[in-house]
């Protein structure tokens, strides 16, 4: 049974915050907002650590995907410091979802994320 805490809810929308932000800056302040200085951003297709590395993928991903958006798909569920969650790639013009996947997260003490370990649940052929 989960111990869900807002903590872990503000944690993942800082984490959408910053997959979602536009432009370098913005995406920069998003990343560092979310994650701590050492953080690690870790998936099948990449394994980075600290802000510019994170901001990077990020980055690429939104390059390879324009027009799209990361969203939350269910709950998140979360107990001491981790969360777990599963997300979607959402196109912006007709909500199609080609895109998904889950994450787990961890968190310090001030509730920025130490690491994240994503698997790609669903993902186009070619992508």
């Amino acid at each position: 049974m989960s111990a869900h805490t807002d903590r872990h809810e503000i944690a993942v929308a800082r984490y959408f915050e910053a997959w979602n932000a536009t432009g370098p800056q913005a995406l920069a302040k998003a990343v560092a907002a979310a994650w701590t200085p050492d953080g690690t951003y870790t998936d099948p297709l990449a394994d980075v650590g600290g802000h510019e590395g994170i901001a990077a993928v990020i980055a690429a991903a939104q390059e390879q995907f324009p027009g799209f958006s990361f969203r939350l798909a269910g709950t998140v569920d979360g107990h001491h410091d981790t969360a777990r969650f599963s997300w979607e790639l959402v196109s912006d013009a007709d909500g199609t979802a080609p895109v998904a996947g889950s994450d787990v997260i961890t968190l310090d003490g001030e509730g920025r994320i130490r690491a994240v370990l994503g698997f790609l649940d669903r993902v186009p052929a070619g992508a």
